[in-house]
């Protein structure tokens, strides 16, 4: 599964921006997670991409930038909390615009090689 956007489906992707101040790594985020930690989901547990991976028994999307050199066959989270359409929208957050530009060139190009 492949998952663009918000805070809203963000697994953690901010946690690896260094400057960014949008970060969901303090305490009262991840208390419902499985080991009760914080996990970088701006919620205190699954999010609702992870609801959805769930129902249709896969794996939940890992963010992007917790491997930036693998070429994720499998899906991947390229969501960012505080994401906007434009970059000016937000400094800390990765926008929406450029998400899709981070693995265009190598994910086409390695699907196609496998199929």
């Amino acid at each position: 599964m492949y998952v663009f956007g918000d805070s809203l489906v963000d697994v953690g992707n901010n946690h690896y921006l260094a400057l960014s101040r949008l970060r969901a790594d303090i305490p009262h985020n991840g208390i419902d997670y499985p080991g009760r930690i914080p996990t970088g989901r701006f919620s205190n547990g699954n999010n609702s991409a992870d609801f959805l991976a769930e129902k249709l028994g896969l794996a939940t999307a890992p963010p992007f930038l917790s491997r930036p050199n693998d070429i994720f066959l499998r899906g991947v989270s390229f969501a960012s909390g505080g994401a906007g359409i434009l970059s000016a929208t937000n400094a800390d957050a990765i926008a929406i615009a450029q998400l899709g530009e981070c693995q265009s060139d190598t994910l086409p190009t390695e699907l196609s090689r496998r199929m």
